[in-house]
């Protein structure tokens, strides 16, 4: 081979080389293959038979001058035209529970129930159902608020637990912040009392009344010793009894002084409250209070019922 021959052929083989290395750079990576996992499909969790009944069953509306009972379906009732004078909203909040209420070993129905007349305002009731023959009735309903914020309703021991943030007497009506807890339990005649009631100091402190003695069901002549404790000493260390008849009529009326190391603080009450003339046999609630003195609302309630003999 000559050496001009030999010359071209090398550098005919390094083009060659070079190119091969070229093509081989510029050929595309094949991009990794990525399986996204399946993730499973969500079933809802279906609520329990008591809430679906609830949801369908009848309701007697609480704010109309006459008794008129409504039929729900899914949770709701619908009339008339929104703005309308006929209109009318009912709908079961989602806090609903279940309990006996009156120890006969069958379970109760609590449901906080909103209704609506066209209105800015929203009623809310406690609602309570009994289950008769396997269909759920309405027996009785009590006020709650205009546009309450609803925080936790139960039922143990024979009452309603519900915990709530109502209007206070200067809230506007769009946003309650008086933070409350309540009892209510269900009377032999099918209504609810409220047996004690919680409120809250700005900075959380709980305003509760505790009965300590007598018990419930206890039986009593002339007079009767209260006795209990404050978590939060009243305005002038002194809360306010009153004794109901079995038909919510105020009987008597009195003061309760409390000793307490300072204002503010915890402190503890008992005396001698007279009866008077109750006729033996009956039934009275005593409830002891706590009254806002600026405006005359409850801070808190307790309560028991006695048998006068």
């Amino acid at each position: 081979m000559a050496p001009r021959d030999s010359v071209i052929w090398t550098l005919t083989a390094c083009v060659l080389l070079s190119s091969c290395r070229s093509f081989a750079s510029d050929s595309p990576t094949p991009a990794p293959v990525i399986e996204e996992a399946t993730q499973p499909a969500q079933t809802p969790t279906p609520e329990p038979d008591f809430v679906t009944r609830v949801r369908n069953a009848e309701y007697q509306l609480g704010l109309t001058d006459a008794l008129q009972v409504v039929q729900l379906q899914n949770g709701k009732f619908e009339q008339g035209t929104p703005g309308g004078v006929d209109a009318i909203t009912v709908s079961v909040t989602d806090f609903v529970a279940r309990g006996d209420l009156n120890a006969d070993g069958v379970s109760e129905v609590a449901a906080l129930v909103a209704e609506n007349y066209g209105g800015t305002g929203t009623f809310v009731f406690l609602a309570v159902y009994d289950d008769v023959n396997g269909k759920f009735a309405f027996q009785t309903s009590a006020l709650v608020d205009d546009r309450p914020l609803l925080n936790k309703i139960s039922i143990a021991n024979g009452e309603i637990f519900l915990d709530a943030i109502i209007h206070g007497l200067e809230d506007p009506m769009c946003c309650p912040t008086l933070q409350t807890t309540r009892h209510f339990r269900l009377t032999e005649g099918e209504q609810l009392k409220m047996t004690d009631f919680v409120t809250f100091t700005p900075d959380g402190r709980p305003r509760t009344i505790t009965i300590e003695s007598p018990a419930n069901g206890t039986e009593v002549f002339n007079s009767v010793l209260i006795k209990g404790s404050v978590d939060i000493a009243p305005f002038e260390n002194s809360l306010a009894y009153r004794i109901y008849d079995v038909g919510g009529v105020e009987l008597s009326a009195g003061a309760l002084p409390v000793s307490a190391p300072d204002l503010g603080a915890s402190g503890t009450f008992s005396t001698m409250v007279p009866l008077g003339k109750i006729l033996s046999g009956a039934v009275i609630r005593i409830e002891v209070q706590d009254i806002n003195a600026a405006d005359g609302s409850l801070f808190a309630m307790d309560s028991v019922e006695l048998v006068v003999k």
